[in-house]
């Protein structure tokens, strides 16, 4: 148990150093997180960070070569959802972490789509049909108000309306995993009703699929 917490903080902090030396591009940067953390790991961190989108995107890196090649595809895709108003946009290692100030938000005890919310997702989903070659992971969350038992059922009606409504935008169900967690991970304390609206979210985790990890593995052993 000692040496597999061990393993699992010193891969944290290797994570977190490169995530913070900004002297590297996106690109190594997914090779090197790759390369470091495979799907057991990449969970754990995640839990451990309290943010699980993170975390799987981590678990599905490839690393080496191959990881580099995904982190350039992954590069072009997150300028672009980057464009959406009020889209936060990290590139994590061979994947995105995509969030939303304002818009995929939830009124308190609401779990459907907003008009402002269907036009960014509307965006969304076009970026998402131009890159088919990926996984896309929706979390629902919630805010602190409410019972823990009413607010896992709540994210899951949130995350599930936001994967019904892309859907509808043509993006496959097949692409699509879909997770949630109730008030379980904030990104904010619950202590305002500010940040309890930032808490009421869905999240969004985007790492290639089998498809694109064989096309980078096959470039990777070509070059």
């Amino acid at each position: 148990m000692k040496k597999k917490l061990t393993l699992l903080i010193g891969t944290g902090l290797i994570l977190f150093y490169i995530l913070g030396c900004s002297s590297w591009s996106k690109s190594q940067k997914g090779a090197a997180i790759g390369a470091g953390a495979g799907g057991a790991v990449g969970a754990g961190i995640g839990k451990l960070a309290g943010n699980t989108a993170l975390g799987a995107i981590i678990g599905a890196s490839v690393g080496g070569v191959a990881g580099g090649i995904i982190g350039k595809q992954m590069d072009k895709q997150a300028d672009e959802i980057a464009q959406i108003p009020g889209a936060k946009v990290q590139r994590v290692g061979e994947g995105i972490n995509v969030t939303f100030d304002s818009g995929v938000l939830f009124d308190t005890n609401k779990s459907n789509v907003s008009a402002a919310s269907q036009s960014k997702l509307t965006q969304l989903a076009d970026i998402l049909n131009k890159y088919p070659d990926t996984y896309i992971l929706i979390e629902g969350h919630t805010d602190s108000q409410g019972s823990n038992a009413s607010n896992k059922t709540l994210s899951k009606k949130r995350a599930d309306a936001v994967g019904d409504y892309l859907s509808a935008q043509k993006v496959s169900t097949s692409r699509m995993r879909i997770n949630w967690y109730g008030e379980e991970q904030p990104k904010v304390p619950n202590d305002s009703p500010a940040n309890m609206a930032t808490n009421r979210r869905v999240e969004f985790a985007i790492y290639a699929n089998q498809e694109l990890i064989e096309q980078a593995q096959k470039q990777a052993g070509s070059n």
